[in-house]
């Protein structure tokens, strides 16, 4: 029998400070959620030259569903000129990421860049991705 999991309905906020696209993960990225990330990524990779940011430290899973989400983001902002960069402080994540040897096929950074600061809670509000 199938047993639902609460925190498989990864949430997220968005913002953009500046021309950068802020999106904030929150819950699991798997087989059950990684295609509608993969919906919204594609509507933030859209246009020409975009610039987004993937705020990963409140993840708590990323299976390869969710590495393909990623992929595939990283793949459409490369080919419109633009940069996707993933902030994580994941030790499980950057392994994965070495083992399946995409270290370097992202930028990868252990906090928000200079100038994007973090949301404060109150003011997210977390939206279903999908």
């Amino acid at each position: 029998m199938f047993k639902v999991h609460e925190e498989s309905t990864p949430c997220h906020a968005e913002r953009l400070v500046g021309g950068t696209t802020v999106v904030e993960l929150h819950g699991e990225i798997d087989l059950c959620t990684g295609p509608r990330l993969s919906a919204r990524l594609d509507a933030l990779t859209a246009g020409p030259f975009p610039d987004l940011v993937l705020d990963l430290r409140p993840v708590s899973f990323v299976d390869c569903s969710g590495l393909r989400a990623l992929c595939r983001a990283r793949n459409r902002v490369l080919a419109r000129g633009g940069r996707l960069r993933l902030v994580t402080e994941s030790a499980r994540l950057l392994g994965i990421l070495r083992c399946v040897d995409l270290s370097d096929a992202f930028e990868v950074l252990s906090r928000l860049p200079e100038g994007v600061v973090p949301a404060s809670r109150p003011d997210i509000v977390p939206v279903a991705v999908g």
